[in-house]
């Protein structure tokens, strides 16, 4: 049975980097005990799973980068608890730290001759070097004001206030000499934060090493408007020159083609729907056109990579992500791979095409994709797994809102029943992202069958991976289609005789923490409710890090409209709240404010309702460490226990 303890086992897999012929492979293992992860490196050949181990045990190397030869990596460990980059050769021996950074390294590539290395680091503003901010920092120890002052709309994001003053620089380091030259030194601006990305995906060097293209926000203070913009910037000096200066949207993930004549990058419309579809765009660097490569295709592309004649990438397709194949020339995207969820794809000198693969009951592994179809490479969660039964799956749909089919993934406990068992939904995030065919970490759909309960993961009108029109279809009734759409599949499994209509349970984190609370504020049919991270109160998200998008989401701002606004909230609607709910926040939510989880407990409360607080001051959005996950799991499944058994 796969209980919490059992998933922290399990080796997590990161996405492969080739170096040369063969694969860099992250894996990170946990000791409970310490109540901590170490990230480790391993050297794969991709043809055989062969392989060894990089670096040491109980020593993290995290976000490797190759060499062009496939001779030595670069990698990021901390070093007095700031991040620094170190380089290994691929032939044995210690990693030797290269860099000594007053805020450390948040990602590097390789110079393609293998020469140096571009990284990124921050500095902080009005002290744009090295120095100058080491003292500031200095300066800062030694101060007793702690207050956080701004002027910025953007002031704090995901579990950090950014009144700091950090801001990313692109440095050359030249590992012969050891000199560092800082590539943007004049930069105050913005790149995506790397509490939910990496900055790698957000530069390249182009082939001949001339120069480097990058990914920076363009808007002027305060900075609620957010543009991200694609700039070039000379190796050898200058300064940064704006490619999509009069994009209205954003851009995303440059990376030179092989000849160092075209940059792709993705490109949307957008600015405020930040699932607008990532359109791939060909940027000629000599003639400066930029020619859209799939305008007419309805969906996303992501972590794309480039050779000679094409662009391979992966993009959600109704509860899955497949790999595509696009020709540089231009033509449709062609679908080459389909195995659950594919993810980083990278190709090896000799052209072996590999990603990382995961299914609802599959642990991410490396996987190899050919003309035979996708075949796994290593096996590193195998001995964690081998005695697990997880149940199975199936894939239903329903007449949602509008008599639109909708997508169900269902979980089957794994003992034989004799009776129909208890109905668990698990509601997905977002809104705009999906519950499909991908293991999930922190939502792991087979510990919640284990117990005996049939999870059900439905894919309701905002979700991605349905096209544009799907994805924008709630714009402005946030709770309309989407309850519409979990009582069809609610209906649907009690009219099959599928599930116990007394014994059910809809459970969700964020937006679909939201969901639960909209769910139990217009029915009473299910016994309890597990409310994540949950948006209660609409108006009190201008709280939120991010509040560009709150029209488009809401309808109108609260200033605007706040009948419009106050229609789709929970907390307008509390007279309907019954269902006994267990409440959990983290401390250090920024991007849900604990508030809202903290009233919906209060009102619970107040009202007489049954509800449970559990409350993380140390964790934010997700819950991460070891121990609190599992005391997370713990709660959950308890609290499903008592209304369900």
């Amino acid at each position: 049975m796969l209980t919490a303890e059992r998933l922290w086992g399990i080796p997590r897999v990161g996405v492969p980097v080739a170096a040369g012929e063969r694969l860099v492979v992250p894996v990170t293992t946990f000791d409970l005990a310490d109540n901590r992860g170490w990230t480790r490196l391993h050297l794969v050949d991709p043809r055989t799973g062969e392989g060894r181990p990089l670096t040491a045990p109980r020593t993290d190397a995290t976000r490797p980068t190759a060499d062009a030869r496939g001779r030595r990596v670069a990698f990021i460990r901390e070093v007095d608890g700031t991040p620094q980059l170190h380089v290994l050769s691929l032939d044995g021996g210690e990693a030797e730290g290269v860099t000594d950074l007053p805020l450390g390294v948040l990602a590097a590539r390789w110079i393609p001759d293998g020469s140096g290395i571009v990284l990124v680091a921050p500095l902080l503003k009005g002290h744009l070097t090295p120095d100058a901010t080491r003292e500031e920092l200095e300066r800062r120890r030694r101060s007793k004001v702690s207050a956080h002052v701004t002027e910025d709309a953007v002031y704090r994001y995901w579990d950090r206030w950014l009144d700091g003053g950090e801001v990313p620089h692109l440095f050359h380091l030249d590992l012969d000499s050891g000199t560092l030259t800082d590539l943007t030194p004049d930069e105050e601006r913005w790149w995506r934060w790397p509490a939910t990305s990496d900055p790698t995906a957000d530069f390249d060097v182009s082939p001949d090493g001339s120069e480097v293209a990058f990914v920076a926000d363009r808007s002027d203070p305060p900075h609620r408007k957010l543009r991200w913009t694609l700039y070039r910037v000379p190796l050898g000096g200058g300064r940064p020159r704006a490619v999509t200066p009069d994009l209205d949207g954003h851009a995303h993930r440059p990376r030179y083609a092989p000849d160092g004549e075209t940059l792709i990058y993705g490109m949307q419309t957008i600015p405020d729907f930040y699932a607008d579809r990532i359109r791939l765009v060909a940027f000629d660097l000599q003639s400066g056109e930029h020619r859209v490569l799939t305008e007419n295709w309805d969906r996303s592309a992501a972590e794309w990579i480039v050779d000679d004649t094409d662009i391979f990438f992966v993009a959600e397709d109704r509860g899955r992500r497949p790999l595509w194949r696009l020709p540089l020339a231009g033509g449709d995207p062609e679908r080459i791979a389909e195995d659950g969820t594919l993810a980083g794809p990278t190709l090896t000198d000799d052209g072996t095409l590999c990603a990382l693969g995961h299914g609802l009951l599959r642990p991410p592994e490396v996987v190899r994709i050919d003309d035979d179809g996708v075949e796994a490479v290593t096996s590193f969660t195998a001995a964690a797994m081998e005695d697990l039964d997880l149940g199975r799956t199936e894939e239903i749909e329903v007449r949602g809102a509008d008599d639109e089919p909708v997508q169900v993934f269902l979980v089957h406990p794994p003992e034989p029943l004799t009776e129909p068992p208890p109905l668990v939904h698990l509601i997905h995030g977002g809104p705009h992202g999906s519950f499909g065919d991908a293991w999930h970490w922190r939502w792991a759909a087979p510990a919640f069958a284990a117990p005996g309960y049939l999870v059900a993961m439905v894919n309701f009108h905002g979700s991605t991976g349905f096209g544009q029109d799907f994805a924008a279809s709630i714009h402005g009734r946030w709770g309309d289609q989407p309850l519409v759409d979990v009582e069809a599949a609610t209906d649907h499994l009690v009219g099959a005789g599928m599930v116990d209509p007394e014994r059910m349970a809809v459970a969700g984190g964020s937006y679909g923490g939201y969901l639960v609370a909209w769910i139990t504020a217009n029915t009473d049919r299910y016994a309890c409710a597990v409310a994540h991270a949950a948006v209660t109160d609409l108006p009190g998200m201008y709280a939120s890090d991010i509040t560009m998008g709150r029209a488009r989401n809401y309808g109108a701002e609260i200033w605007e409209d706040a009948a419009r606004v106050e229609r789709w909230s929970p907390h307008a609607h509390a007279a309907g709240y019954s269902t006994p709910t267990l409440v959990i926040h983290g401390g250090r939510d920024y991007r849900v404010p604990d508030g809202q989880g903290l009233e919906l407990y209060g009102v619970l409360k107040a009202k007489g309702v049954p509800a449970r607080l559990v409350y993380y001051p140390d964790e934010h959005h997700w819950i991460l460490t070891p121990a609190n996950s599992i005391h997370w799991y713990d709660e959950v499944l308890e609290w499903l226990n008592l209304y369900l058994s």
